[in-house]
């Protein structure tokens, strides 16, 4: 049926859109991960109808135009019989117990739940609070280069069950996976699973940094190999059988992946335990933040067979994905760093730190947007080392400012273009202006991206002559 029944129709179960039979599925969402759902379910002939708890959805008419004959129904859940469903199959943004699902979580899979239960080769998975992105795409990549037929996405780019669908013949899955994904997962058997790091996010939804570290962890169930950070043991997996690769930014002990000097060298070099891999300064990524995202990803081609050869290649090469620590110029010796999607403090701090060590000028640092909360004191401590100026704008810059101005040089500005131009107008030859902002970009931008975008035009666009900023 076409039309969308609403939760005031008292409807309290669906006969599916075929052949009456087992009950059918329900599906709960219609975002992006809900339409996969949906086209994973209707390419093998299941019976299923979808659900929305909002009245109107993002995405509702696009699913509607895929989907005429299946039952769509949007509303609280409370008034569908959720016994009526062989099982309840849901996107990664529904919060089961705000959407009325705690009592029925036994029923309850996600979306990668499925896709593990019908993927016949190999998976790679990949979590962590910031970095998962970039180390994802650096996989794939050395999976390619490597004359692999693999397919990556997940929390990045496509959807894990279009995957299945569209890359039916892939050797190798690498899929980027989030804590929401990974909440509702049990046993996704991959051949190699990495957690890369640990920071506070999403607590509204886990609580608190022990249940968002558990739907982390749930990366390893059934796990062949991982992939841990030796720096961060909120990383490592439970399970002490688990054979265990461990990268680290300081020297490498034993079998772990690192960074020391080769004799007679001043340049550094990538290390696995004694062997030299390649120098530091091969690599396109800037920061050591980066440089651990390269080990990561080295480990982790370690397991699945990729050669050292193949992976040197790659990391030569690559320059890092749009708005994650992305070089987007150099004027007057002065490089500038769009790292739009350090949208939470974790995330900043890894910038600031990786790309401060580097420098033989200072940082200026552009902050602020929506902080969701966060305690921001613990920028101060490394901006006050590595900062010539923090300069902080949007809608929780008066925060910002309050946690830095005890440490840190402060100027408080209305927009990011405001704070683009008061940096134009300190910076000096070594510096890095680096946007990092430590939150969300909601007050000002439909996202981090065009918040990212936006730093970009600005500088193709030579507009950062001396602006009109107010002191804090």
């Amino acid at each position: 049926m076409s039309d969308s029944l609403s939760a005031e129709s008292g409807i309290r179960s669906t006969g599916g859109s075929s052949a009456p039979g087992a009950p059918p599925i329900l599906v709960v969402g219609v975002g992006i991960s809900g339409r996969a759902i949906a086209r994973f379910l209707d390419s093998r002939g299941e019976r299923f109808m979808v659900a929305d708890t909002r009245a109107a959805p993002p995405g509702l008419e696009a699913f509607r135009a895929a989907y005429p004959e299946v039952e769509l129904y949007l509303g609280g859940l409370e008034s569908l019989d959720l016994k009526a469903f062989s099982e309840i199959v849901v996107s990664p943004g529904i919060d089961l117990e705000r959407a009325g699902l705690g009592a029925v979580r036994d029923r309850v899979v996600g979306e990668i739940s499925l896709f593990a239960r019908h993927c016949e080769a190999p998976i790679v998975a990949i979590t962590g609070s910031n970095a998962k992105s970039t180390v994802t795409t650096l996989v794939g990549e050395m999976a390619r280069q490597a004359g692999r037929r693999v397919a990556v996405g997940g929390n990045l780019g496509a959807a894990a069950l279009d995957l299945l669908i569209d890359h039916a013949d892939a050797e190798l899955f690498v899929l980027e996976l989030s804590s929401f994904q990974l909440e509702t997962l049990a046993g996704l058997g991959a051949i190699c699973a990495a957690f890369l790091n640990l920071s506070a996010d999403h607590l509204d939804r886990h609580g608190d940094m022990q249940g968002y570290r558990r739907a982390k962890a749930r990366i390893f169930e059934g796990a062949a190999h991982a992939v841990v950070n030796a720096d961060d043991s909120a990383t490592w997996p439970e399970q002490e059988s688990l054979s265990c690769e461990r990268f680290t930014t300081h020297s490498p002990r034993d079998s772990e992946w690192g960074i020391s000097s080769v004799a007679g060298e001043t340049d550094e070099w990538l290390y696995h335990g004694r062997q030299p891999l390649m120098p530091v300064g091969e690599l396109r990524l800037a920061g050591r933040h980066n440089h651990a995202n390269a080990l990561a990803a080295m480990a982790i081609g370690h397991v699945v067979g990729i050669s050292p050869g193949v992976m040197r290649g790659v990391l030569s090469r690559f320059s890092g994905l749009p708005h994650r620590g992305e070089i987007v110029a150099e004027h007057g010796g002065v490089r500038w760093i769009n790292d739009s999607k350090g949208t939470n403090v974790g995330a900043t701090l890894a910038a600031i730190a990786g790309v401060g060590e580097t420098l033989t000028g200072k940082l200026v640092w552009l902050g602020g947007g929506v902080g969701k909360g966060a305690d921001f004191t613990p920028l101060a401590e490394p901006l006050a080392r590595y900062a010539r100026e923090a300069i902080v704008f949007g809608q929780d810059a008066p925060q910002l400012a309050a946690a830095l101005e005890p440490q840190v040089t402060t100027w408080r500005v209305d927009t990011l273009a405001d704070a683009m131009r008061r940096a134009a107008s300190i910076a000096e030859p070594g510096d890095c202006v680096l946007l990092s902002p430590a939150c969300a970009s909601l007050d000002q931008f439909p996202n981090y991206l065009a918040r990212g975008e936006a730093f970009r035009a600005l500088l193709d666009q030579g507009q950062l002559g001396q602006g009109q900023e107010a002191a804090c």
